[in-house]
């Protein structure tokens, strides 16, 4: 029996917050089409539609050079993420072979001390096409709660 497009979207958004969470970072990327955009927007800079973002990447290219300056360039806390999500609220995307999906989400971090704290929440706002292979993100915007995260936003939400 083929699975229901709720259950291609719950299944994608699950496996993209595992990816994250057991830091496979060099996963994330495939979790989006080769013309893809990941953004990560204040929510009032959104509301207004205003187009400042803390990341705006474009193609999967560029979501794959992060990933790699991540593990070799960049310097950051050491951290574990979790991803905490609601179930997400599926619709006919505007083309055939789309869905959209509204998913409320948070994320706590704990450091290697052993120390937890809320570190984002806000709403993923994605388009997704289905065709005939696995479900991937061809946008997924995320929407912050706060303008501002209380650590630097090296890996992606």
């Amino acid at each position: 029996m083929m699975p229901s497009i709720r259950e291609q979207v719950m299944d994608l958004q699950l496996r993209y917050a595992h990816a994250i969470d057991e830091d496979a970072l060099e996963q994330w990327p495939g979790f989006f089409t080769e013309a893809c955009r990941y953004r990560v927007i204040p929510r009032e800079n959104h509301a207004r539609g205003l187009p400042a973002c803390l990341i705006d990447c474009t193609g999967q290219a560029m979501l794959k050079d992060r990933v790699a300056s991540l593990r070799s360039a960049n310097i950051y806390n050491i951290h574990f993420d979790r991803h905490l999500m609601s179930p997400p609220l599926v619709e006919a995307g505007s083309e055939p072979h789309t869905a959209t999906a509204r998913t409320q989400f948070l994320v706590l971090q704990s450091d290697q001390s052993g120390v937890s704290k809320l570190f984002a929440t806000g709403v993923y706002l994605d388009v997704i096409e289905l065709g005939t292979g696995s479900p991937r993100f061809r946008e997924r915007t995320v929407v912050l709660d706060t303008y501002g995260v209380p650590e630097l936003l090296a890996t992606p939400l």
